[in-house]
């Protein structure tokens, strides 16, 4: 995303083009507010390059016979340039977080039956995969986090906004309010402790211990890419558990 944008110094002429460098905290206004709802993936400096291009279209098109101010006028250019360089970015995996989803869902319904944790064939089985098909998908989830923005965004199936409109709405739930909430975190270490032994385990040895996928591998006896898909697992396990919250 990184762009580097240059603009005249003066752009105040006799024909009404608004003083861009004027406008300039406009941009780093807006990206802040946006950065507050956006993971920490996202660099503050992509997003002020894009609302700086932004700025000058803005800039090229205001037509102060309109009756309109240019801050407001420049103010939906920007943030519009914004989020179409958030939905350009796909910084949301939307593949991999349905089909970890459509896991989570399965989970779900497998304990409901079974009364306990599912095994990793019989999940496969009720998602019409094969244990070979079933890993591979765990392993193109790697990074699946237990709560995300969508997860209080509108549905884009059912004609809602897009996840990147919900995000930057203020109005919108924020996850890490969620986090914080102490009977939620009661509830996370209750369903924790419902997990099979081994995935008890792994869940220690990376947050608790801060051991890296190869040196969980080493105690589980399992290889590195292994760790990635019972990780991944376990998440969708935990998500299955907590969906009255999230």
């Amino acid at each position: 995303m990184n762009r580097r944008v240059t603009y005249p110094s003066n752009t105040a002429t006799a024909s009404g083009v608004p003083d861009i460098e004027r406008h300039t905290s406009l941009v780093k206004k807006i990206a802040y507010l946006l950065m507050s709802r956006l993971p920490a993936s996202v660099e503050l400096d992509d997003l002020v390059q894009v609302g700086l291009i932004g700025l000058l279209e803005a800039s090229r098109q205001f037509d102060a016979s309109q009756g309109v101010l240019f801050e407001t006028f420049a103010s939906q250019r920007v943030r519009g340039a914004m989020l179409d360089e958030l939905r350009r970015a796909d910084w949301l995996p939307r593949q991999a977080r349905k089909q970890a989803k459509q896991i989570e869902e399965a989970i779900g319904k497998l304990e409901q039956s079974l009364a306990r944790p599912p095994r990793e064939p019989e999940i496969a089985e009720a998602l019409g995969l094969s244990l070979d098909d079933y890993q591979g998908t765990l392993f193109d989830c790697k990074g699946h986090q237990l709560v995300y923005y969508e997860d209080f965004a509108t549905d884009e199936d059912h004609g809602g906004g897009s996840v990147v409109e919900s995000i930057a709405d203020p109005r919108q739930v924020d996850p890490v309010e969620i986090l914080n909430d102490s009977s939620f975190r009661q509830g996370l270490v209750e369903a924790i402790k419902t997990l099979p032994e081994r995935d008890q385990l792994m869940m220690s040895l990376y947050y608790e211990q801060e051991l890296n996928l190869k040196e969980i591998g080493e105690v589980l006896g399992v290889t590195e890419s292994r760790v990635c898909q019972l990780h991944s697992q376990v998440v969708v396990r935990l998500r299955a558990k907590m969906r009255e919250w999230i």
